[in-house]
């Protein structure tokens, strides 16, 4: 092992750093590098792990029970892989007269996906569409 000032004199000869890595060891551990470089990877690993994204399920108003079953499956998997769900219940024509409806498959998805998420955005109107985010517990 280098005495510090040797270390920090063939550091600053190679234009780097010397960084303690592991301080509570005995002998302390240090390593020569670019301490910038390392503080922006370690940024970037960060944004990774904390990365959520968006995925969509859209059903309508008719949409039969064992398709409603497949797209629920389809959100479970999209929450178990820690990625938020947007529901949208979409109306067409005169199934905008039966907004109940929508209603009921919504609170139907809602219900069966309980166990696994939270309602981040309560279910609501939006145009012709009713909308409602999920994200994982």
């Amino acid at each position: 092992m280098l005495p510090t000032s040797q270390a920090m004199e063939k550091a600053r000869e190679a234009g780097l750093d010397l960084v303690e890595v592991a301080p509570t060891e005995r002998p302390p551990v240090c390593k020569i590098m670019d301490f910038g470089k390392y503080r922006y990877q370690q940024s970037k690993k960060q944004g990774k792990q904390a990365q959520q994204k968006r995925k969509e399920i859209r059903v309508s108003p008719v949409t039969g029970d064992h398709d409603l079953e497949t797209k629920i499956n389809q959100a479970r998997r999209f929450l178990e892989h820690h990625d938020k769900v947007l529901v949208k219940v979409r109306f067409r024509g005169r199934e905008m007269q039966h907004v109940e409806e929508g209603q009921r498959v919504m609170k139907h998805i809602l219900d069966r996906l309980a166990d696994l998420c939270k309602v981040e955005k309560t279910p609501g109107m939006e145009g012709k569409q009713m909308t409602a985010l999920l994200a994982p517990k």
